[in-house]
């Protein structure tokens, strides 16, 4: 694991708790394979479904699907979620859980999200897990 990055509790499929170094946030998006799957690959356009965990860089949980017992599932590569998804997790393996670690710029920009707490020069961190995709 890079020292710069969060580590992640539990497996695939576990909800994870995330524990922050104590150093600043990576100015460019890292992708962390923390578990390599063996399925299809994802692909830019392909419809990806998946379980995510979402925190503000040292501070609060703002979102996961775990929680709610669901996963989603969206368009991949094709700007139909914030950019650091789009980038870090085409060319993933289904079965992966995959952190990311994504700057302002890549994430909700200088607006953040207020209604979720994300501040404009907030770093997200996700964890990933990769459930399926459809090409």
């Amino acid at each position: 694991m890079p020292e710069n990055l969060p580590t992640a509790s539990g497996s695939f499929g576990d909800k994870p708790v995330l524990t922050f170094p104590d150093t600043p946030a990576p100015h460019d998006l890292a992708v962390h394979v923390l578990h390599q799957g063996s399925g299809d690959t994802v692909e830019a356009g392909d419809d990806i479904e998946v379980n995510y965990y979402g925190q503000v860089w040292g501070g609060r949980m703002f979102d996961n699907s775990y929680d709610r017992g669901s996963s989603i599932s969206f368009g991949i590569g094709v700007g139909q979620v914030i950019a650091g998804w789009d980038e870090g997790l085409v060319g993933q393996q289904v079965g992966s859980r995959v952190l990311l670690s994504i700057p302002p710029h890549l994430g909700y920009g200088e607006r953040g999200m207020p209604a979720a707490g994300i501040g404009g020069s907030d770093t997200l961190v996700f964890v990933v897990d990769v459930v399926g995709t459809r090409h």
